[in-house]
């Protein structure tokens, strides 16, 4: 079992910026795999970053590359989300999610990640 805890969220104007952070706790030898999700009111949660445990494989969806960075503190279980330049359209619960996968490359589809946080909240005001 592998408990995500997620911090970090809040409410900025447009351009600003925001420090995501995930930590693990439990049975993290099962976790290889870390990723970031989001869902805003009334769409489908979508996958935003993910981060192989090597350091290897980094993935983000189209919408925020450039302006998301992805890293991950193995020493302290952790996972953090730079998020620059936000936009109204970057409203959001923000989740954190992970996975053992065999490989180097990190899924993206929700339905294949194990362990879920409980989210946090990222608004963005014009």
């Amino acid at each position: 079992q592998v408990q995500l805890v997620e911090s970090g969220g809040g409410s900025v104007q447009a351009g600003g910026s925001l420090t995501l952070s995930c930590v693990a706790s439990g049975y993290t030898e099962s976790v290889n795999c870390m990723g970031w999700f989001r869902q805003a009111p009334g769409k489908e949660r979508e996958g935003v970053a993910f981060i192989h445990d090597s350091g290897r494989h980094t993935e983000y969806a189209d919408s925020v590359k450039g302006r998301f960075t992805v890293s991950r503190d193995i020493g302290n279980n952790m996972m953090s989300l730079q998020m620059n330049s936000l936009a109204p359209e970057d409203t959001a619960m923000y989740y954190c999610a992970a996975v053992w996968r065999y490989g180097a490359k990190c899924p993206s589809a929700k339905a294949d990640y194990a362990w879920w946080g409980q989210g946090t909240q990222v608004t963005v005001s014009s």
